[in-house]
């Protein structure tokens, strides 16, 4: 264990550095594995002599970023501890460009960006994280990049329709209005990246699909982009059917939080079964993102954090 001390010109530079109510601070700590305190125009380091190293090089850049241009940006933070820790050359990569629109999506954090990278090497994978940390939206990102690249002719988006505590039986209207609701976060993510004429256009033309999972059966899609989100509440035998239905020259991405399912508790869920018999087979990847690559209100990250400290019980024992 090593201390150091990082002298700043102006105490009010902690507040730009360290952001509001210490949110890059939390960062630092998580991310470079040291300590990390202030007083007056001093910060002051400790931990392992390579971590305290790497730490104090990346706050010198953040430093000068801060006596710039003021209060940091995530995405400031993110990119210098990315190369801080090894990983600009990924993180340049990583840049997902929407074609024929505005829309540029970056991953915000380091593991966003080995999700990124692992879609674009693989053709099978299965990212397991909380809420909050990019999963679903990058994926449709991604799906959306393809297509306009025409890597792929269709985008296939879809969702087990597994009741959280409600019954499909009592929600109003008709099959298209029960299962919309579970369909609204695929559908959010693309209407962010694409605009709404367009995507009817594609629907009706039966270029993007948006459907319920038990839609897939009987089916081989070649040359699509298949997304299923909220893989934790499929069962074993529904993942092997949406997994088979992979044909020639398409790319398949599981998403899931396997600390929320939703499953009968004798049920075991198709996401851990599939990650536990699959992994290490040439071709897929497993990509686990944490609480630190939570993107959403800062207060995501809290919440998550409070969840985990206290699961005695729930759903959570599933996933080991």
């Amino acid at each position: 264990m090593i201390d150091a001390t990082i002298a700043l010109a102006r105490p009010d530079l902690a507040l730009s550095l360290f952001g509001t109510r210490d949110q890059h601070l939390r960062t630092f700590r998580e991310r470079l594995g040291v300590s990390i305190s202030h007083r007056g125009e001093t910060l002051h380091l400790a931990g392992e002599e390579q971590a305290v190293t790497r730490a104090i090089a990346a706050l010198e850049e953040l430093k000068g970023l801060a006596e710039r241009h003021g209060m940091l940006t995530v995405d400031q933070v993110e990119e210098v501890l990315a190369r801080t820790l090894g990983l600009g050359d990924n993180w340049e990569r990583a840049v997902v460009e929407i074609s024929h629109t505005t829309k540029r999506v970056k991953p915000r954090t380091p593991g966003q960006s080995r999700y990124v990278n692992a879609i674009r090497k693989h053709d099978v994978v299965f990212a397991i994280g909380p809420a909050g940390t990019g999963k679903t939206y990058l994926a449709v990102a991604l799906a959306i990049e393809a297509f306009k690249n025409r890597s792929v002719r269709k985008i296939v988006l879809c969702r087990p329709a597994v009741e959280a505590g409600e019954s499909l039986g009592y929600l109003p209207g008709d099959l298209r209005a029960k299962i919309n609701p579970y369909l609204r976060p695929l559908l959010d993510a693309l209407h962010d990246m694409m605009e709404f004429e367009q995507i009817q256009r594609f629907m009706e033309q039966d270029l993007i699909e948006v459907i319920p999972l038990a839609y897939m059966r009987g089916r081989t899609l070649n040359e699509a982009f298949i997304i299923l989100d909220e893989g934790q509440n499929t069962t074993v035998s529904q993942m092997k059917m949406f997994l088979t239905r992979m044909g020639t020259g398409s790319k398949i991405v599981v998403s899931g939080d396997v600390t929320q399912i939703d499953l009968p508790e004798q049920s075991r869920s198709g996401l851990i079964d599939a990650v536990h018999r699959l992994q290490g087979i040439d071709g897929i990847s497993v990509v686990r993102l944490e609480k630190s690559d939570i993107v959403r209100h800062r207060l995501v990250q809290a919440i998550v954090e409070a969840y985990d400290e206290g699961a005695g019980g729930g759903n959570r024992h599933r996933a080991h």
